[in-house]
């Protein structure tokens, strides 16, 4: 499936190549069950909690919702105790009854988000409160599946960076992008295998 994006990344830059062969195959697969609007939302609630966490507040979520994924309806319409009860901060929701009221209103028509340019999505995305450039990139690579996404303020991306370069320093949002200029159009394969080296260390160590 990502032949032509290691090719060009092992032919592009040594280092990123030694990286791709220490972590192997590219298992990166964007989601395709659910809504965008669901994934939209779902990121909102995983927002700094743990992975656990935010699984089990989503699963309430969910379960008050009625459905198999979250929708606009329920997320304006459930009384606010009920939607607290499942462990949302204030804040969380009112970032979900923003982005509702702006799907269900038609400011934002999430499910045609894939017929966009990625600068246009990232555009009608960080207009929702809560949703800020890094999660619109996440939204790109992991439910688009778009090809040359680089979160270049993303610490996981900067600390892949600096051991797989063997930097002293971590790297500024502006060294990531120079240092991953030649890895375009492939660069979200490039940034799914510096996470996956954070990983392979973690479990290392």
């Amino acid at each position: 499936m990502h032949r032509k994006a290691l090719a060009h990344l092992r032919a592009a830059d040594p280092v990123l190549k030694n990286v791709i062969d220490r972590v192997g195959s590219c298992r990166l697969r964007p989601m395709t069950e659910g809504t965008n609007f669901d994934f939209v939302a779902r990121s909102i609630i995983y927002q700094q909690l743990s992975t656990r966490a935010a699984a089990t507040i989503y699963g309430r979520v969910l379960a008050l919702c009625g459905g198999t994924h979250l929708t606009v309806e329920p997320l304006r319409e459930l009384p606010e105790p009920a939607l607290r009860s499942a462990g949302l901060s204030r804040q969380k929701l009112g970032y979900l009854r923003d982005l509702a009221a702006r799907a269900g209103s038609g400011d934002l028509d999430a499910e045609a988000l894939g017929r966009l340019p990625d600068e246009d999505v990232t555009r009608e995305l960080v207009l929702v409160k809560g949703v800020g450039v890094w999660t619109a990139q996440m939204f790109l690579m992991f439910r688009l599946g778009r090809p040359d996404v680089l979160p270049d303020t993303d610490l996981g991306i900067r600390k892949g960076i600096q051991k797989a370069y063997r930097l002293r320093k971590l790297p500024d949002p502006k060294r990531v992008t120079r240092i991953g200029a030649p890895w375009a159009p492939h660069r979200t394969v490039a940034s799914w295998y510096l996470w996956r080296l954070l990983d392979a260390e973690a479990g290392a160590a």
